[in-house]
């Protein structure tokens, strides 16, 4: 039986999440605590999945002392995981945000990764293919993985009747979107890059969802941050707006909102409601401290305070 939403982090990292009195330029601020988990766009995914009720399963790589630490701080989350073992160190990520909402995300590049290495990975999915619903694939590629990786794993789900959802950024995206997905989910500054154009008004937004569906995706959630969502689809595009709140940290907003969409339509849900969805999961998550993911309860809160106004 199908009923398994996979999620798929090549390049996951333990975050050192520092929360400050406040981020201000040249100017220094006090460190009022310091926790460490394990991080990733799908382990993120995973975690608002879970906590949604649905059955997932994260596929991700590990390695290294960093990814002894990412284990243990992993086996606190509850859900079932399957590691692909690499030689290279998985990355130390930092995270510093402050009581008024201000946050500076540091990313390492990532470990270099083999052609054996990056061959299991793909290997490791495809193996649970034909028990899956979706195929989540989120995050960037590390150094030695293809740009068109993930696109090649969007043909091969395809070929099962998979569907699947991609939150990446850069050349792993525009091959992705050429592969058709069922779902991306690009950041304004994702889409930015890719369409090579800034996104200033509203205007520029819609466009931009619409372009993106014609270079290949079959639905596009354009994430705009505070301001909600252009969604395209076959039917046209929708904006959902959400309700206006204090945000104390937006960091991992955007995770929640492609797991909320991925686990509604998977429940049969209409593209709007689940456009809905994701930004209250988004919205929700934003209100809380440090890199916390909002559960269904508080995204249920949420849903009926979003707006939706149909784009003619």
């Amino acid at each position: 039986m199908r009923d398994t939403i996979l999620t798929l982090t090549v390049n996951p990292a333990v975050d050192r999440i520092v929360s400050v009195d406040r981020l201000v330029f040249e100017d220094r601020a006090y460190i009022l605590s310091t926790s460490f988990a394990a991080g990733g766009r799908g382990i993120n995914a995973a975690r608002v999945l879970k906590s949604f009720g649905a059955k997932t399963l994260a596929i991700t790589t590990v390695g290294g002392d960093p990814g002894k630490q990412f284990e243990e701080e992993l086996r606190q989350d509850g859900f079932p995981v399957e590691f692909v073992k690499i030689r290279n160190n998985i990355r130390m990520n930092l995270t510093i945000s402050d009581r008024q909402g201000l946050s500076v995300k540091l990313n390492e590049q990532g470990p270099s990764l083999s052609e054996s290495e990056w061959t299991n990975i793909r290997k490791a999915v495809e193996k649970h293919l034909p028990n899956a619903t979706w195929l989540m694939l989120c995050g960037s590629l590390p150094p030695g993985v293809p740009d068109d990786f993930y696109a090649k794993l969007i043909k091969r789900a395809a070929k099962q009747n998979v569907k699947t959802f991609l939150d990446t950024d850069g050349n792993a995206l525009l091959h992705g979107i050429e592969a058709e997905p069922n779902l991306v989910t690009p950041n304004q500054s994702e889409a930015e890059r890719l369409l090579n154009r800034a996104l200033i008004t509203r205007s520029h937004s819609i466009e931009a969802a619409r372009r993106i569906k014609a270079m290949g995706a079959r639905k596009v959630v354009l994430s705009l941050g505070s301001r909600g969502v252009m969604a395209a689809n076959e039917d046209g595009v929708i904006e959902v707006i959400p309700p206006r709140i204090d945000a104390v940290c937006p960091i991992g907003a955007g995770d929640a909102m492609g797991a909320a969409f991925v686990w509604a339509r998977a429940k049969g849900q209409t593209f709007e409601d689940s456009a809905r969805w994701g930004v209250a999961a988004g919205t929700a998550s934003a209100k809380l401290p440090g890199i916390q993911l909002a559960n269904f309860e508080q995204s249920k809160e949420i849903y009926p305070q979003t707006q939706v106004h149909q784009i003619v």
